[in-house]
């Protein structure tokens, strides 16, 4: 089980690794661009972490967990999941670190997205 802290750091690099890549804090939060795009935002309190990305294939599984709801400010409907996690839960970090892959393939312009292996 990682602690929240782990977590984030693992998940913020996992989405800096991807080609152009880069991070900007707006709102006090961590958000991944591609190209001015966002296709995560990650926060990370000391009692929670949180992140949204954009799931146009596994939305209906992934809000079909405890940890997810769809993200707000209208962002739901275009198919942004929002994950949370408190001290102690239970972090599938390479199920994340997929929906974190399946976010930049939707917002990255599509010769960058093409230019990552298959998952």
């Amino acid at each position: 089980m990682a602690d929240l802290s782990s977590a984030f750091e693992r998940l913020r690099a996992h989405g800096l690794a991807l080609p152009e890549a880069v991070e900007e804090h707006p709102w006090g939060h961590s958000a991944l661009k591609v190209r001015s795009k966002t296709f995560v935002f990650l926060n990370l309190d000391p009692d929670r972490l949180s992140l949204s990305t954009k799931l146009p294939v596994s939305r209906d599984f992934a809000l079909m967990l405890d940890f997810t709801k769809p993200t707000g400010y209208g962002l739901g409907r275009a198919g942004w999941v929002s994950s949370a996690f408190g001290p102690g839960d239970e972090i599938d970090l390479e199920l994340l670190e997929r929906w974190i892959l399946e976010s930049y393939r939707a917002i990255a312009p599509k010769r960058l997205a093409a230019s990552l292996p298959e998952s």
